[in-house]
């Protein structure tokens, strides 16, 4: 359930003996071939979706495609107690926001951004149109930590659709970080250098918007890219995504969880997700 927290302080990323660094960068390395970086989207949003090995029964990693064979693996109903929701990208379009609310949609997170250089296209539609439907709602960013600095990321987000504001309708903004769907599973960062870029992606929206971000991941990305860094517990709400009848093993660190996505497909558009709450603890998170 949705829980009081004591107040935020920055993230300080623990320092991980030089020894065993090196030893899990040559780990991961010699898991997969160096390759080069593919050009950061500017205009478009990824063209088509990519099998996450690296999350639970291989979702689709950065965004809902409607594509999925795990539709039989949604709960046959949310956890009691819970409240139901929605992710949704460009690859939604133009959303009917009453249809889902009728199905049982209470809040809706929408993609604003990616690395530093994507807007998305739908993102103000979405938006405003969740808005009007008397949804909750906020914003996400697919982060990619090998093309830019995390401040430099989680500044490109608040200027592009990513802030928060206490009016108890508005979500606090996401940190997507999940498998790299345009190449090496961690961005080619071990979990030092990766575990520094989520605190400098944290800590700079934190002192841009009042409210630390949520960060969504799956357990087996979290734990294999961050060497199982529990450091972000403290500050950051988690968002999991296992598309299973339980939820299962949460990233180090974390012992429950505020949001759970369950799937991609089913009877809301995009992802199918559940606030660990009720619905006045969802505008106690929001405001």
């Amino acid at each position: 359930m949705f829980r009081s927290v004591a107040p935020p302080r920055p993230v300080r990323t623990r320092r991980m003996p030089a020894v065993l660094a090196a030893a899990l960068a040559a780990v991961l390395a010699a898991a997969a071939p160096a390759t080069a970086a593919a050009p950061e989207p500017e205009q478009t949003e990824r063209s088509a979706p990519r099998l996450d090995p690296a999350a639970p029964h291989g979702a689709w990693a950065g965004y809902s495609t409607g594509k999925s064979a795990t539709q039989s693996r949604i709960p046959a109903q949310i956890p009691a107690g819970s409240v139901a929701g929605t992710d949704v990208s460009g690859h939604q379009g133009e959303v009917d926001w009453p249809a889902a609310v009728a199905a049982g949609a209470r809040f809706a997170y929408v993609k604003a951004t990616e690395g530093s250089g994507f807007r998305s296209d739908s993102y103000r539609s979405q938006y405003d149109g969740a808005l009007a439907a008397g949804l909750v709602r906020g914003a996400y960013h697919f982060a990619l930590p090998d093309r830019s600095s995390g401040a430099q990321q989680a500044n490109f987000f608040v200027d592009n659709g990513g802030m928060w504001a206490p009016d108890g309708r508005t979500l606090p903004g996401v940190l997507d970080i999940e498998h790299n769907p345009y190449g090496e599973t961690c961005y080619g960062l071990d979990p030092a250098a990766m575990s520094g870029w989520l605190a400098d992606f944290s800590n700079t929206y934190h002192a841009r918007t009042g409210r630390f971000p949520a960060i969504y991941t799956t357990a087996s990305w979290w734990n294999t890219c961050t060497g199982g860094n529990p450091d972000f517990a403290a500050n950051n709400p988690l968002w999991v995504a296992r598309y299973a009848p339980e939820i299962g093993e949460l990233p180090a660190g974390w012992n429950f969880h505020s949001f759970w996505q369950h799937n991609d497909t089913g009877p809301l558009p995009g992802g199918q997700d559940v606030f660990n709450g009720d619905l006045a603890q969802l505008g106690q998170f929001a405001g």
